[in-house]
């Protein structure tokens, strides 16, 4: 059977990595419980970037990860629900709350440590015929940042 959206090529791009994206997060989901990990795929970000900065506000995530802030949110108060963050008020500024992980997280973080980096193998394997693929993406995203999409269409058809 032909891929459709391979056929109508560029027309097609869009949903061609939105497929690639699920198939990959579901698989992973999939593989979380599988093995009785009570995790999320993209909760590595927030936990890496917590293990890097020690502590961080939702909107320095949301500005380091270029995530919109109702993203970071839903995946930090998934988080706390499972013990994983914790959450004070910024001593500067009242109305923010710096988070940093707990004690349980810094003791799950080695279990789950050892799935991430098969993670990553995997992906480089399956990226192996592709060795420019991540400067092929930035190239790609820094075009999209220059200039949305909706800017690009706009100024074609005026």
């Amino acid at each position: 059977m032909t891929d459709f959206l391979n056929q109508i090529k560029y027309e097609g791009i869009t949903s061609r990595l939105k497929r690639l994206s699920d198939v990959l997060l579901y698989s992973t989901k999939d593989l979380y419980r599988a093995e009785g990990l009570i995790i999320e795929p993209n909760w590595n970000l927030i936990f890496r970037l917590l293990q890097e900065k020690g502590e961080m506000t939702i909107t320095e995530m949301s500005e380091t990860l270029q995530f919109s802030h109702p993203a970071v949110v839903k995946i930090v108060n998934k988080m706390k629900a499972e013990g994983y963050i914790t959450a004070a008020i910024d001593s500067k500024d009242k109305r923010k709350q710096v988070l940093s992980l707990t004690q349980k997280a810094l003791q799950d973080i080695p279990k789950y440590e050892v799935y991430w980096n098969a993670g990553i193998r995997v992906i480089e394997e399956i990226f192996e015929d592709s060795p420019n693929i991540l400067e092929e993406l930035s190239k790609i995203e820094l075009k999209v940042k220059e200039l949305d999409y909706k800017q690009r269409v706009l100024l074609k058809i005026k």
